[in-house]
């Protein structure tokens, strides 16, 4: 070519698919899909009703938890599991259904409120830059969320709907014989017509209003309690279980979390406990997920038994009531609220100086190791701990089979939360009871006989004996008998001995609390609670939602020394006075109320929210029931309905997703959808871990700046030490996916991280693999336009046999990839077609050109759709049905059988891979390498494994 027709450098490099030519491409796709209206999901009515044909395809709801837009950005970990759903949701579009999915924020809690008390900024201002920012991230990356459906959680359009639910759950109790929580008002009818006995023993018309609301408080949903609660003086908050840690700190902050006694909101979430177990079974979730659910709800089943301890009955529950013989002592949990009653002025005469703690009297050492247990969490106290720690409180109680008098003690691995608070200590057969008899010179008596040979004296035994499988010894008094029973058989026995003298009954626990609903926070949902003068608390009507949250100077909770138990919460709302005291006609007339000053958890916002995203523009009602219905609805394979795939993280397993489980089973139950669980299909992507470089400090460098060489690494010439761990700001090793923009594209970011791994498994970030699948669309594009010219190179014409052989397996493997969410198998499928239509060095016929850049669309849309539209098509590729396999291309043409003779091959042969057994048999025995190598020899036995392997035994 001469040099006057010599296409000039920048003319070339303007039709070479390079990382500006990315940028311009994904832009002008983006706008234009924004403009189009491309992945708007219509709803069969309403206001996002649309074409009636789209909504009789079969439906897919496609959802992503939560982000919380944080004011760091994303980094490349974030968007792996947005990208997943994002080519899931494509590739459904592409195999007929009507897809649902889109994006909102949770917006609500500490962080923003945090940064509002460092800084002054109000919370709302900071929080929608950042969501305006994380807007920006994640649009860039092509995701093809449904924008007419998104919100945060603290627009008030939004939290308006979140405090009509907390009011419908308020005004709700749960009916035990119905199984199901009903209208509060269904109660109250049923006190008024005296069909329901009142606690208490007094008619309803006898009651006050206030004596009224105390009796409902014991059977609403929602309710406030003064209870023992997680205390955190260095945030000046209260905290969730969840949210304390292993060694009794804030999961935020790190601070010491004491118990304390305090008037918080709840939610009855143990109501649904049987509930929310049972319906695991019909989940499509992980098993591990599962088994977290089970654990932390915890059943058991066993007895209650009253121990009588002076006038009063101190109940417990037990799973092993066959027991009872062998308990010779007691332990409450030093909250237990009998402990203060019967504690006496002194030690009883030959108290075991053990016993005491060394203190002078039971008062004092006591009210000394309750202090103690006050600054462990509950999980500490359930540690395994290898010194046993409790007091003596001077009292004895008594062993209802066997009259004997037991010391009572307090100890801390005894939980207020868990059963009664109380237990029956059966040291020969409970391992920590075993421990702490030791540590205390308690008596043990075995009453389940040992079968691993080590007799019936526990003071010979090195641990408990434990066992489900042995018969009762020693066990034997006052009309009753369980000598040489079973356990099970024992178990029944002595509940139904215990239920006929009225000292016990069989009855099943849980670990499940109730979800402590009380926040000592600004920045989260009021609630639409006042409390009259009299202190009776009163549901606003729904007329007067949303209540907002009030300007206020000072966004910060008082806070305290992190040390200091005795402080009490004072929030930022009980100082706006003008929005606390208010006068108010709830249906009487005007009266002077006071609002509720606490808010809701962070919690609350993503406990309902894939209903809004239904009908998010509905003021009228909580979601139109048809659109429910609709896309949430019971179906084949999902009879309570739900979500058809969730996808998340797994930390979330006991927290958002029970909390989220609850909520769906009362609106459920109140008739407001027809969906009992919130999520029918979970999946748990991985994380992105990135390499961290620590110098001899200890200290975090920029892991952007570190250089190898010579098999060491060096941070500004001197040493570094580098780890494996979770990718974020605080480790400086972030990678922000602008970066991997700007340098590759967004079609480049999302193959890559779809390739790196198992969508479930944690992988490493490498920013040097990136450029793999890079060059992968850089070969795509020029299989289909040539970089001199601009021009699409494709031909007409049928392919060759090779080439549809490659095409179809390529299809049938890489869409079944997609449908199981395999999407780095389906990137390695298309990786190996593309590498061979590019070896074959011929232009592509057309039917096989739009065939690939269909295949690639659902992980790279952006390319996809600028090199569809250059194939001639004015459609949007993303409505375009995906590439359907033909059968017949997908077998192999043919495969290889090996024939053996006393396990050595002696013929390969070259068969139809449909071929019988009788057909490869018959085959075999004629060839003639096999019939040389048999020489004559009489055949015992062929063994056929059509179509590969013959083996024949001579």
């Amino acid at each position: 070519m001469s040099e006057t027709n010599s296409p000039a450098p920048e003319a070339a490099e303007a039709h070479r698919y390079t990382a500006a030519m990315a940028a311009d491409i994904e832009a002008r796709w983006q706008d234009a899909w924004d403009a189009q209206g491309t992945y708007e999901a219509p709803n069969p009515t309403g206001d996002l009703a649309g074409d009636p044909a789209v909504v009789a395809r079969p439906k897919k709801f496609i959802m992503d938890m939560f982000p919380y837009p944080s004011g760091a950005g994303l980094h490349v970990g974030h968007p792996l599991g947005y990208i997943a759903t994002d080519v899931y949701a494509r590739h459904q579009r592409m195999t007929g259904h009507n897809v649902l999915h889109t994006l909102g924020f949770d917006a609500f809690g500490l962080p923003a409120e945090q940064y509002a008390v460092q800084t002054g900024t109000h919370p709302r201002v900071s929080t929608e830059a950042n969501i305006e920012n994380m807007k920006k991230q994640l649009r860039r990356l092509g995701l093809g969320h449904d924008r007419r459906r998104s919100f945060a959680t603290i627009d008030p359009d939004y939290y308006k709907w979140t405090q009509w639910i907390f009011l419908q759950i308020y005004n709700s109790w749960y009916d035990a014989d119905a199984k199901k929580a009903r209208p509060i008002t269904e109660l109250v009818a049923e006190f008024e017509a005296g069909t329901r006995e009142v606690p208490g023993g007094r008619t309803w018309s006898a009651l006050t209003a206030a004596e009224r609301a105390d009796v409902l408080g014991g059977f609403r949903l929602a309710y406030s309690s003064d209870a023992p609660v997680n205390w955190c003086p260095g945030l000046g908050t209260v905290l969730a279980n969840e949210e304390v840690t292993a060694d009794g700190r804030s999961e935020r902050g790190n601070f010491p979390v004491f118990k304390a006694r305090l008037s918080q909101w709840n939610m009855r979430i143990t109501a649904y406990a049987d509930r929310l177990l049972e319906d695991l079974e019909e989940l499509d979730w992980p098993e591990a997920i599962k088994l977290q659910q089970r654990n932390w709800i915890g059943r058991s089943e066993g007895a209650r038994v009253d121990f009588a301890l002076g006038d009063e009955a101190v109940t417990v529950f037990t799973t092993r009531p066959d027991t009872l013989f062998g308990a010779t002592y007691m332990v409450l949990a030093p909250e237990h609220p009998l402990v203060e009653k019967f504690v006496p002025a002194a030690w009883p005469e030959g108290t075991n100086e053990k016993w005491t703690g060394g203190h002078a009297t039971p008062a004092a050492a006591v009210a000394a190791y309750r202090a103690t247990s006050a600054a462990k969490s509950d999980v500490e106290r359930q540690a395994d701990a290898k010194e046993k720690t409790g007091v003596f409180t001077g009292e004895y109680a008594v062993n209802p089979v066997s009259g004997e008098k037991v010391p009572v003690f307090i100890a801390d691995y005894v939980l207020m939360g868990y059963g009664t608070g109380a237990i029956m200590a059966v040291p020969a057969h409970d391992a920590r009871d075993f421990e702490f008899a030791r540590a205390f010179e308690l008596p043990m008596r075995c009453v389940v006989r040992p079968t691993d040979g080590r007799g019936t004296d526990p003071a010979e035994w090195d641990d408990a004996f434990a066992s489900y499988d042995a018969e009762l010894v020693n066990s034997a008094g006052d009309g009753i008998t369980l000598d040489g029973l079973g356990v099970v058989e024992a178990k029944a026995a002595i509940t139904d001995w215990l239920a006929e003298r009225g000292i016990g009954e069989g009855t099943v626990n849980f670990r499940l609390r109730d979800w402590l609903f009380s926040r000592q926070r600004y920045w989260g949902e009021p609630f639409p609670i006042v409390y009259d003068e009299d202190g009776v608390a009163h549901a606003l009507p729904e007329s007067m939602l949303p209540l907002e949250l009030p300007e206020v100077d000072d966004y910060s909770p008082r806070t305290f020394e992190p040390d200091d138990a005795s402080s009490k919460p004072e929030t930022p709302l009980s100082r706006a006075e003008d929005w606390v005291h208010v006068e108010l006609d709830l249906g009487d007339g005007v009266k002077s109320y006071r609002r509720e000053t606490n808010t809701m958890p962070n919690w609350a916002g993503s406990c309902w929210y894939e209903l809004r995203y239904l009908d998010p523009h509905n003021d009228a009602a909580l979601v139109d029931p048809a659109v429910e219905q609709y896309w949430m609805g019971p179906r084949e394979g999902a009879p309570h309905g739900g979500v058809d795939l969730y996808v998340g993280g797994a930390e979330h397993a006991v927290l958002h997703l029970l909390y989220a489980r609850f909520w769906s089973k009362v609106l459920f139950d109140l008739g407001h959808v027809s969906s009992a669980e919130p999520f029918h299909k979970l999946f748990n992507q991985g994380m992105i871990q990135a390499y961290a470089y620590t110098d001899a400090r200890g200290v975090y460098v920029p892991a952007a700046d570190v250089e190898e060489r010579d098999g060491g690494y060096f941070y500004e010439g001197r040493p570094v030490r580098r780890e494996h761990g979770k990718m974020g700001k605080s480790l400086k090793n972030a990678v922000t996916p602008d970066e991997i923009c700007a340098e590759y594209g967004a079609d480049t970011l999302r193959l890559y991280e779809m390739a790196m791994g198992p969508l479930d498994v944690s992988r490493p970030w490498d920013t040097r693999a990136v450029v793999g699948q890079y060059r992968l669309l850089q070969r795509l594009w020029r299989n289909i336009v040539d970089e001199e010219t601009g021009a699409v190179t494709v031909v007409d014409g049928e392919p060759d046999e090779a080439t549809l052989r490659a095409l179809h397996k390529a299809i049938d493997g890489a869409g079944a990839d997609m449908a199981g969410l395999r999407f780095n198998t389906a990137i390695a499928k298309i990786t190996e077609l593309n590498n061979f239509l590019t070896k074959a060095g011929k232009p592509l016929e057309r039917s096989v050109a739009e065939r690939l850049v269909l295949l690639i669309a659902p992980l790279a849309p952006h390319i996809a759709e600028e090199l569809w539209h250059r194939l001639g098509h004015a459609e949007s590729v993303v409505h375009q049905d995906f590439p359907v396999a033909d059968p017949a291309y997908v077998v192999d043409e043919a495969v290889t059988c090996v024939v053996q003779i006393k396990g050595k091959v002696k013929a390969r042969l070259e068969v139809p891979p449909t071929i019988s057994d009788d057909d490869l048999e018959k085959l075999a025995l004629a060839d003639d390498a096999v019939v040389a190598a048999l020489g004559g020899a009489e055949i015992r036995k062929v063994i056929v494994r059509a179509p590969k392997l013959v083996n024949i035994v001579i």
